[in-house]
C-alpha cells in the first residue's frame, strides 16, 4: 500500500516505522509527512506525541480525532523545507494537506514549525497561509451605465436585472 503522504514510497518503508516508533524521524519534513498520516489514519496518540512538550498541553484531543476522522484525506504536498536535516535543531515545512469534509474540498496551506530536543523531532506550531484576496481587474459597472453586453441598455435594466 502507498503511504498516505504521497511520498510515492510504500507505507512499510515510509510514515510506518515512525508511527509504530520503530524509527525515529530523521527530519523535520519526515516528521510532517508522519503527521499527514497520522491524521489520514486517525493515528491521533502520533498527533499528540510528536506534538512538543510544551505544546501538548493545548491539544484538543477530543476535537483532533473528530477531525481526523470526518475528513477524508486526499494527499499532502510539500511546498518548501527551510532547515530541518539531520545536523538541524529546528526547521520548517510549507505545506498544503487536501481533504473533503462534508461536502466542502479543503486545502489547508500551513508553514510548520519543528524543533529537535535531545535528539528527537518535535511539531512546535504552524502558522495557516490564508490565500490572497481576489483583486477585481476589470471595472465595476455602474447600474446606470451602458451594459457591457452591449444592449444598449441601462445595466440595471440589463444584465445587472435582480431578478
Amino acid at each position: 500500500m502507498k503511504c498516505p503522504c504521497t511520498s510515492g514510497k510504500d507505507f512499510a518503508g515510509c510514515c510506518e516505522p515512525i508511527l509504530t516508533k520503530k524509527q525515529k524521524a530523521k527530519t523535520a519534513e519526515q516528521l510532517m509527512r508522519s503527521r499527514y498520516t497520522a491524521y489520514a489514519t486517525g493515528n491521533v496518540d502520533w498527533i499528540v506525541e510528536s506534538q512538543s512538550a510544551d505544546g501538548r498541553a493545548f491539544v484538543d484531543r477530543k476535537a483532533t480525532e473528530e477531525w481526523s476522522k470526518r475528513a477524508q484525506w486526499h494527499r499532502m504536498e510539500i511546498l518548501e523545507t527551510k532547515d530541518g536535516g539531520e545536523g538541524d535543531s529546528e526547521g520548517f515545512v510549507d505545506f498544503k494537506a487536501y481533504y473533503t469534509i462534508g461536502d466542502e474540498d479543503v486545502t489547508h496551506h500551513e508553514i510548520a514549525s519543528f524543533r529537535k530536543e535531545d535528539g528527537e523531532w518535535f511539531f512546535v506550531d504552524g502558522l495557516e497561509v490564508k490565500p490572497r484576496p481576489y483583486k477585481r481587474l476589470d471595472k465595476k459597472v455602474g447600474p446606470n451605465e451602458p451594459c457591457p453586453c452591449g444592449s444598449g441598455k441601462k445595466h440595471k435594466k440589463c444584465c445587472g436585472k435582480v431578478a
